[in-house]
Formats: C-alpha cells, sequence, structure tokens
C-alpha cells in the first residue's frame, strides 16, 4: 500500500454536534452535509450525527435524494430549492423541506402545487449579502402567494450572514434586523456556525452549522481548540525516499526553493493528485513523526518533499499533513485558502478508514 491515508472520526463529529447544540440552546439544529459532507462522506456524516440533530441542510437535488434513499429519517432542507417542475415533484414526493429564493420558484409552485401533506417551504430573504434571496420589498407578497398555495406549508423565513466569521464584522447586526423585522412572528433562520458560536440572538426557530462540526474554526482569530471542537479527519502519508541536498541546490519543479545549508529531505507519498493543495507554499507546516517540520519545494501531483533535518526519520515515517498536530485551519491560512475547501478538494486515492 502507498500509505496515503485519510482517517474520518465519526466519535468527533458527534462531539461536534454537542458543542453545537450546547450553543443553540433551544434552537433547533440542522447539520450542513452538502459537498459530501464537507469531503467526510455525507452518509457517514449522517449516520454519526442523526441522533445528535434535528435536520440535514444539503445544497442540490441529488444531495437530498441520496440521503433519503439511505433512510435518514430526519428532515432534509434544500437549500438551493428546486431548479424545474422535475426537481418540484421530486422534493415533493421525498418530503423535503425547500427554501424558496426567488420570485420565479414561487411561481412553478403555483403553476404546479405539490399534492398530499403541505411541503415545508422556507422564503430565503437578501438581506445584504447579494447572493441568493428575495427582495425585502417584495417578501410579503410572496409569502402571501405561498400561503395561498394548496400543498404548501411556508415554514419560515431565512436568510445568510456575509461577514460573521470576521473580527472586523460590521454587517451582521443589520442583516439580522432586516430578517427579524420581515419575518415578524413567523419563525426565522439566519445562524450559521460563526453566527451560533459568536452571536446568541442570531440563533432564532433553526441554525445551520457547517464548518465547525468538522472540526474547522468558524471564527477568525480563533482555534477550533479554543472552541472546544474535536479533530474530525486526519490526513497522512508516508515517506517514500529521503535525499540529501547540498548548500544551493533547489528541490521539485520550478526550483522554487534552494537550500542554504545541508538538509535533509523527505519525499512524501501524497500531492494535488489526492488533493494535497498544490499552491502550498515553502513553509507549509506538516509533521513527520509527531514533530512539526515544514513544506520545502513544489507540490507534484504524486509527492511532496519536506524538511528532515534534525529528525529522526527515515523512509516509512509517517507525515501528517492536517490533523492532531497541524490543524487544517493552519494549511488552509498558509495556503492563502480556508478549510472547506481543503476538506472538499480530497480526491478518492486516499484510503478512508474509520478511526
Amino acid at each position: 500500500m502507498r500509505g496515503t491515508r485519510l482517517e474520518l472520526r465519526p466519535d468527533g463529529l458527534r462531539h461536534n454536534a454537542r458543542v453545537a447544540r450546547h450553543k443553540a440552546g433551544t434552537s433547533r439544529v440542522y447539520a450542513m452535509v452538502k459537498a459530501d459532507g464537507y469531503g467526510h462522506g455525507a452518509a457517514l456524516v449522517a449516520r454519526a450525527l442523526e441522533a445528535e440533530v434535528d435536520g440535514f441542510g444539503v445544497a442540490v437535488l441529488e444531495e437530498a435524494l441520496a440521503l433519503h434513499q439511505l433512510g435518514v429519517e430526519r428532515p432534509l432542507m434544500l437549500l438551493e430549492g428546486f431548479m424545474n417542475r422535475d426537481e418540484l415533484a421530486l422534493a415533493a414526493k421525498a418530503k423535503l423541506e425547500t427554501v424558496v429564493h426567488s420570485d420565479w420558484q414561487v411561481a412553478l409552485l403555483e403553476r404546479h402545487p405539490p399534492s398530499g401533506p403541505g411541503l415545508p417551504v422556507w422564503l430565503k430573504l437578501n438581506t445584504g449579502m447579494n447572493r441568493l434571496g428575495v427582495p425585502r420589498e417584495q417578501a410579503a407578497s410572496l409569502l402571501a402567494r405561498l400561503e395561498a398555495i394548496p400543498g404548501v406549508h411556508p415554514a419560515g423565513v431565512m436568510s445568510h450572514f456575509a461577514c460573521a466569521d470576521q473580527a472586523e464584522d460590521g454587517m451582521s447586526d443589520t442583516q439580522l434586523e432586516r430578517l427579524r423585522e420581515t419575518a415578524g412572528e413567523r419563525p426565522w433562520s439566519a445562524a450559521n456556525s460563526a453566527a451560533l458560536c459568536r452571536y446568541p440572538q442570531s440563533h432564532g426557530d433553526l441554525v445551520r452549522p457547517g464548518i465547525m462540526l468538522y472540526g474547522s474554526s468558524p471564527l477568525e482569530g480563533r482555534s477550533a481548540a479554543e472552541l472546544e471542537l474535536a479533530v474530525t479527519q486526519r490526513l497522512s502519508a508516508r515517506i517514500i525516499a529521503v535525499n540529501q541536498v547540498a548548500p544551493g541546490d533547489s528541490v521539485g519543479y520550478g526550483a522554487t526553493w534552494t537550500a542554504s545549508e545541508a538538509t535533509r529531505i523527505g519525499v512524501v507519498s501524497i500531492g494535488y493528485g489526492d488533493g494535497y493543495p498544490r499552491h502550498a507554499p515553502n513553509g507549509t507546516p506538516v509533521a513527520v513523526n509527531g514533530v512539526r517540520t515544514r513544506l520545502l519545494g513544489r507540490v507534484s501531483m504524486d509527492m511532496i518533499t519536506v524538511d528532515l533535518t534534525g529528525l529522526d526519520a527515515d523512509v516509512g515515517s509517517e507525515v501528517e499533513l492536517w490533523g492532531d498536530t497541524v490543524s487544517v485551519d493552519e494549511v488552509a491560512q498558509a495556503c492563502g485558502t480556508i478549510s472547506y475547501e481543503l476538506f472538499c478538494q480530497l480526491t478518492t486515492r486516499p484510503e478512508r478508514v474509520i478511526g
């Protein structure tokens, strides 16, 4: 075996869901499992969390139907809603909680009202993010139209925060005020992981944690450990060769790193073909046999090279790319990205094991 593996930890997922539940108070908790459970496997996450949460959220119909076919009994929320009449029919048949974010979706419901018990429908409001959501001035008329459609049960009003994760957040208070004013006495939902951790007043009737469930901090300047979140995946590989590099010699494609002194280099069996970020720069942290060190040279498709100088390591030694010693948030910061991208871009090449 090549030795490249992704350890997935259901116990960590459950721990983080309990943290979210505690912070949510009396609000319902819907776990976000879109993008294949943020790269962890939606089926694994749903099975791990079904007893811990009130429901699940996905982005697109295919994700919801896959969970429905697995026998997930908790409510499933379809965050982007249906895209056409056929999807509407499938969503109604599966009894999905469906978000509508545009006038055309309301019009489609009016033309093709679902049969059977009331289909739960959330109206998404644009409170300032200017992505998905109906304009505030149209919300009252659209809610009235939804209430008039046979087979539709208006579940409430929702929105999404743009800056709740940022230390300098100048938008969330305004967005929340706009949402609550529009919702009136209706149920409302706004809180993502960041707002769940930072803004108790934003919890409303239903919170929608995502990244915090996967052991990554949703808050700028706060680590996952500070938030008492558990690691849910550990990515590791093995050293397959060791080279001695003389001063003045370079390493890897493009000669992006040159030794200023004699350096011991480990070649590691992972690269962007496995989903490790190609743009990871020199100095990105890794750990060898539990000791922190650094990436040297450019990431290639199947290999990276790391600094072994002064370390007790050789061919076969384990290298942690992220997990217990090196947090995924550290790697993301070094790469100028976020943990979401690192989780979601992992390919099928690393062996999946349940820890």
